[in-house]
């Protein structure tokens, strides 16, 4: 035998070899024998996928490679079809004889096509020209806005997402009728998904400050003003947008009798006269000009050409603790507002288990991982926190901020009660339910649990993978989904980052869209896609290159902000033109006139 010949005979065995370990392995695992009918094949390649990388194959690989042969690198999809092709290449080079073996549970065809047919069943249809579907979240606005969420729907988007951490039965009501009829308008499918909660692990209230408006012109360096801050004087309740100066003033009439030009006049609360110029109405507001710093508070009287009035009630200013590092901060299950001034700060935390759970030199973060610590001292009553990541000049921490625990194994259900009374709604009222924080199988079969009691096993069932152990367990938690008949996973990316760091995150991103692919499973790429383009108007250059990765899943998540419906446009521009370059780990080749014709414009 030639020394060709030998080194192929050699990679046709260790091909043999690790065709018969993927099948043994399988063959021990019963769950993928417990899959619903429509899942059973995607289980097995599940089962065959995970037996594969307990393996370190990177030799074989090269060896493959070496010979223009595939490296089974792409072979997510299709893990038997793609080793047995291998096997068939190095017979024919080496005219070997093939080896007569039982086919696996899908080809290359109908592994493509099995997670084709469960994405479209969990998600709805694609529009044309991409692959991945575009979701939004819905602001609370959604509710009482029926053009936002037609402008959101006539944009582009698929799916909508609910969030039931927020606002109440009613207001999800309102939101999902303007869905329906945005789907009407448009004449198309829209899928409405509902997130459970889980359990809150957040920060307890920080005592409020004052409650007081603070207006302040723009000035420059020597303390001149360059330009008025500009002041809308509205009705009790208005919303402000991010920035927005807003008085509240209960006497509408006083409002309706204002006129450009009216000079308003008060004094503050450090009694200095100040005077607020009209420069317009609209919709009963009064818009108004201020050209030096102000307070106001509660019953400040205001006064315009001998017609007077006063600022209504005003909500206390939010107050936060300020944190360095070095500094010590006690975490406690107190749920007393806590003062900002006190020393050592302090502050409550939502979920008493926590005490129980964590344990000295556990990593500790909050607020989207923005302050970090270590546990120094750890009990049921209390735990002592050293700051070890913080601003330079101090990271400020309020109420409800997220609390993150990567080294601590929390022993909570995902399900929690408040979560188990909101989905009798969701069964009734949308396409799928998500599941926050499933750390493992039990999670899952709880939630399908309860809804076979509820008469929703149909349902969609998404999991969000948001922590180190959904991460660890998720074959075992793919297993216990796959009993379901639609289900997929959601790549919570905020919480998963602070959980597994972010040098991690880069790598554990991927590995989620390699062994759902396996699992014929759809992806929703979530957390902060186009977020600056949503809050601003403008991405930023960062952003491009990850709208363009999230191309790889089957669905991409956008949050909300004033601009979200021409985020959802430039997504769907991103994702038509990366579907004729890359599907899933495949770069597309096709014919790039910009190369071969000079001055052709990009488009």
């Amino acid at each position: 035998m030639t020394g060709a010949h030998g080194d192929l005979a050699a990679l046709a065995a260790a091909l043999d070899e690790l065709r018969d370990g993927l099948v043994t392995a399988a063959g021990a695992d019963e769950r993928w024998a417990q899959a619903h009918p429509a899942h059973r094949a995607g289980a097995e390649n599940l089962a065959h996928y995970v037996a594969l990388r307990r393996r370190d194959i990177r030799v074989l690989q090269s060896q493959l490679a070496a010979w223009g042969l595939s490296s089974l690198g792409r072979a997510e999809a299709h893990v038997l079809a793609s080793v047995d092709a291998v096997r068939r290449a190095v017979a024919g080079l080496a005219d070997l004889p093939e080896v007569d073996t039982r086919p696996g549970p899908v080809d290359f065809v109908t592994g493509e096509r099995l997670l084709e047919r469960n994405a479209a069943a969990l998600l709805g249809p694609v529009r044309g020209g991409r692959r991945t579907r575009i979701m939004v979240t819905l602001p609370s606005e959604a509710a009482t806005d029926a053009d936002l969420v037609d402008r959101i729907v006539g944009a582009g988007a698929e799916l909508v997402r609910i969030n039931c951490a927020h606002d109440e039965p009613d207001a999800w009501a309102a939101m999902i009728e303007h869905v329906r009829r945005a789907e009407r308008a448009h004449g198309r499918h829209v899928t409405v998904t509902m997130d459970l909660a889980g359990p809150k692990l957040r920060t307890g209230p920080v005592a409020p400050g004052p409650a007081v408006v603070h207006a302040k012109p723009e000035r420059d360096a020597l303390g001149r003003t360059v330009a008025p801050v500009q002041v809308r004087l509205t009705r009790p309740g208005s919303a402000a947008a991010p920035g927005e100066v807003v008085v509240p003033v209960a006497d509408e009439l006083w409002l309706a009798r204002r006129r450009p030009g009216d000079r308003i006049t008060f004094r503050d609360t450090r009694g200095s006269k100040r005077t607020l110029v009209v420069t317009g109405t609209a919709a009963g507001d009064v818009r108004t000009e201020l050209t030096d710093t102000a307070y106001l508070v509660p019953g400040t009287r205001l006064t315009a050409r001998g017609d007077a009035t006063a600022v209504a009630a005003l909500p206390p200013r939010e107050r936060r603790l300020t944190l360095h590092v070095g500094d010590e901060l006690i975490l406690d299950p107190d749920l007393t507002p806590a003062d900002p001034d006190a020393h050592p700060p302090r502050i409550g935390c939502t979920l008493p288990r926590v005490f129980d759970d964590t344990r000295i030199g556990h990593r500790i973060f909050f607020d989207d991982g923005r302050i970090g610590g270590i546990v120094e001292e750890a009990g049921p009553e209390r735990l002592r926190i050293r700051i070890t990541d913080a601003d330079l000049r101090g990271s400020r921490l309020g109420t409800a901020k997220g609390i993150n625990l990567p080294d601590t194994e929390l022993r909570l259900p995902a399900l929690t009660d408040e979560d188990l009374d909101r989905l009798p709604f969701v069964v009734t009222h949308a396409d799928a339910v998500s599941l926050s924080f499933v750390r493992s199988a039990a999670d899952v079969a709880r939630l399908q649990d309860r809804l076979a009691e509820l008469g929703g096993a149909r349902l969609g069932v998404i999991l969000k993978v948001e922590t180190v152990a959904g991460f660890e367990n998720l074959p075992a938690i793919l297993f216990a989904a796959l009993h379901s008949p639609r289900v997929g996973v959601m790549i919570a990316r905020g919480d998963l980052a602070v959980e597994a760091g972010y040098g991690r995150l880069a790598e554990v991103q991927e590995e989620i869209l390699w062994v759902c692919e396996a699992a014929h499973v759809p992806v929703i790429w979530a957390t902060q896609v186009l977020d600056t383009l949503a809050r601003t108007g403008r991405p930023s250059r960062a952003e491009i290159t990850d709208a363009a990765a999230s191309g790889r899943a089957e669905c991409v998540m956008l949050n909300k902000g004033p601009y979200v419906d021409h985020a959802v446009r430039f997504l769907d521009d991103v994702l038509c033109r990366m579907a004729d370059h890359q599907r899933k780990k495949d770069s597309l080749l096709r014919r790039l006139r910009a190369w071969e014709e000079p001055g052709v414009p990009l488009r």
